[in-house]
């Protein structure tokens, strides 16, 4: 008898598993542009994103590690990460929600899809609600994946000094280029 209750236990997890459509992507490119006119440019990039698409529910999340940005300037990155985001102590980044209206047989089609994302993102301490369209491209297991959103720096407590308040913008510019493989 517990053979058989540990056979239907494995079996249920595998059906579940195996219904799962996921595509995955641990490259996934965030860039953040936080520049005004007539200073220098504040811009990150950071190419190690992971971010995962269940094609079945339209759940899509993404994780992003504080200390993978790259500015052109080394100051600015040690300024970001220590006194702005404060990396050591929140040293992630984690978008979760989902696809409004989505549907993976329209993916099948190879043309480009936009969606909604409803959900949250959570950054240093404070978790937000996000509304913003994602585009989506399916060609054969990889699903190419587009996004652009705008944050604002108070709604997270960071604060930014009055010194260098006028050479940093309000609204922080973030785009999401990634291609996701099929899992």
């Amino acid at each position: 008898m517990k053979n058989l209750t540990l056979l239907i236990t494995v079996t249920l997890f595998l059906l579940v598993n195996l219904q799962r459509e996921r595509f995955l992507t641990r490259t996934g490119q965030v860039q953040f542009n936080a520049s005004v006119p007539s200073f220098e440019p504040v811009e990150a990039i950071n190419n190690n994103a992971t971010i995962v698409l269940d094609v079945k529910s339209g759940e899509l999340a993404a994780l992003v590690l504080l200390r993978g940005f790259k500015f052109p300037i080394a100051l600015m990155e040690e300024h970001f990460n220590e006194n702005y985001v404060e990396s050591d102590t929140y040293p992630k980044a984690v978008l979760k929600g989902t696809l409004a209206e989505f549907s993976s047989t329209a993916l099948d089609d190879a043309l480009l899809h936009e969606y909604t994302f409803n959900g949250t993102i959570e950054l240093h301490g404070k978790k937000e609600l996000l509304e913003f369209p994602v585009n989506l491209t399916q060609s054969g297991e990889q699903v190419k994946l587009t996004a652009n959103f705008t944050l604002l720096p108070e709604r997270f407590n960071i604060e930014i000094p009055s010194i260098v308040s006028n050479k940093i913008a309000n609204e922080i510019n973030v785009s999401v280029n990634a291609v996701l493989e099929k899992k």
